[in-house]
């Protein structure tokens, strides 16, 4: 990976971008913005210093807004042809659990949520160290809580599933947290290919041939 590095998030309702030179933080941005991203994202990147330019390109591939995730995808890989850059991406729910744990005095295994389509919420549980220890899923609310391994939920979705508990469970914690391009790089070692993570099967069906 090149020395500077662009990272593009535009996977939820915050729009974000950073920009590092040998893994220092150079410049960022971000905004909550719920729609938008399209219009916001490439101003964004033009304030940054030099434009942004860099040797490597990072973008959040989801799961997330359907929009939101192409935007960003479509940049970083133009951006990457015209700049000659490397690219790679990364999991939406990766760095919400690294920003997460990045906040704890002692670290804790989490329990990330973010809100997904048709009222479900994507989720996905991590261990102390960061490292996920199942897999992405969509679910309902009620199915998500059976599904939780952690005390902490973090994510755009945290506290409201944590206010689901009775209120007298106080093992229970949240942080509200969006992904954010200026924490990318807290998890460097898990660099995905830069293909959309949509994290629940399409709406639309092909129509099958009797």
């Amino acid at each position: 990976m090149g020395s500077r590095i662009l990272t593009i998030d535009t996977a939820s309702t915050a729009c974000s971008v950073a920009l590092f030179d040998n893994e220092r933080l150079v410049s960022s941005a971000y905004e909550e913005i719920g729609r938008g991203h399209a219009e916001k994202l490439i101003p964004m990147i033009a304030q940054l210093p030099g434009k942004g330019r860099a040797d490597h390109i990072l973008v959040n591939c989801g799961p997330g807004s359907f929009t939101g995730v192409r935007i960003g995808l479509s940049a970083a890989k133009a951006l990457a042809l015209a700049w000659q850059a490397g690219i790679s991406g990364y999991q939406c729910l990766h760095l919400v659990a690294a920003q997460a744990l990045s906040r704890m005095n002692n670290p804790a295994p989490v329990f990330v949520t973010m809100i997904g389509g048709h009222g479900e919420f994507f989720v996905q549980n991590f261990g102390a160290d960061g490292e996920a220890i199942d897999d992405l899923l969509s679910l309902s609310a009620e199915t998500a809580l059976l599904h939780r391994k952690a005390d902490h939920f973090a994510g755009s979705a945290a506290q409201s599933l944590a206010d689901m508990f009775s209120s007298d469970d106080s093992d229970i914690t949240y942080s509200n947290i969006l992904p954010d391009a200026a924490n990318s790089l807290l998890f460097s070692s898990r660099h995905l290919a830069v293909t959309p993570i949509y994290g629940r099967p399409p709406d639309a069906q092909p129509v099958r041939q009797l």
